[in-house]
C-alpha cells in the first residue's frame, strides 16, 4: 500500500498519522501536486492529494474518504471516532472545524502564490480571511471546553493538531497563536509525541 502526496499538505498528513493510529502498514512517496505534477499524474490522472495505492490495484482519493474507508475495517477499539451519536456529533464538529480552517488556508496561500499580483481579489481575501478565523475561534472554544484529551488521540484530535501546525506554516501572521491559546496548547502536545514525529510536516 502507498500513500502518495507531501506531508506539507495538512490532508496527506492527517492520513498518514490516521493509517498509523489505525496499525495500517503503508508505504509514503511524497509526490508532489506542482513539482512533480507529471510523475503524480502517471499515479493518479486527477493528480490529488492524497491518493492511496492500495495493495489490490485499486485508487482512493480525499482524506476523509480514505480514513472513513480504514475506520470501516477498524475494530471497536482500535477506531478514531466514537460510536455514540452525541460523542461522534462532537468529534464531527470539530474535524468538520479543522477541515475548514485547513481548506481557507489554502484558499488564501493560493491568491497570494499563485494569482498574479495585480490579479488578487482583496474582497474574497477578506471573505476568507473572515472565514478562517472564525473556524479557528469555535474550534479553539471546543477544544478549551475538553476536560480531558486522553492518552491516545482521536479524529478530531489528530485533525485539529495537523491543521494547527499547517496553519501556522502558512500564515501564522494571520492566525496568530496567542488568540487561539487551547488549540494551540492541544497541537503543540501532540507535535510533541513520536506519533507526529513520524510525520514532520517540513
Amino acid at each position: 500500500m502507498k500513500l502518495i502526496g507531501m506531508l506539507d499538505s495538512p490532508y496527506v498528513r492527517r492520513v498518514a498519522i490516521s493509517l498509523d493510529l489505525l496499525g495500517i502498514e503503508f508505504e509514503h512517496d511524497p509526490l508532489s501536486v506542482f513539482s512533480t505534477f507529471e510523475a503524480f499524474s502517471r499515479v493518479n490522472p486527477v493528480v490529488k492529494a492524497p491518493t492511496l495505492l492500495l495493495d489490490d490495484g485499486g485508487v482512493l482519493m480525499d482524506s476523509t474518504l480514505i480514513i472513513d474507508y480504514f475506520e470501516s475495517l477498524s475494530t471497536p477499539q482500535s477506531k478514531l471516532l466514537p460510536s455514540q451519536p452525541q460523542a461522534l456529533a462532537g468529534a464531527l464538529s470539530r474535524v468538520g472545524l479543522a477541515l475548514a480552517t485547513c481548506e481557507k488556508t489554502v484558499q488564501i496561500v493560493y491568491e497570494h502564490k499563485l494569482r498574479p499580483a495585480e490579479k488578487v481579489h482583496q474582497p474574497w481575501v477578506e471573505r476568507v480571511t473572515r472565514q478562517l478565523l472564525a473556524a479557528c475561534t469555535e474550534l479553539d472554544k471546543q477544544w478549551a471546553a475538553q476536560a480531558s484529551h486522553g492518552l491516545r488521540p482521536d479524529q478530531a484530535g489528530v485533525t485539529s493538531a495537523v491543521a494547527w501546525s499547517f496553519m501556522q506554516s502558512m500564515q501564522p501572521n494571520v492566525v496568530k497563536a496567542s488568540d487561539f491559546p487551547a488549540l494551540n496548547a492541544h497541537a503543540a502536545r501532540l507535535e510533541q509525541t513520536d506519533l507526529f514525529k513520524r510525520y514532520p510536516i517540513a
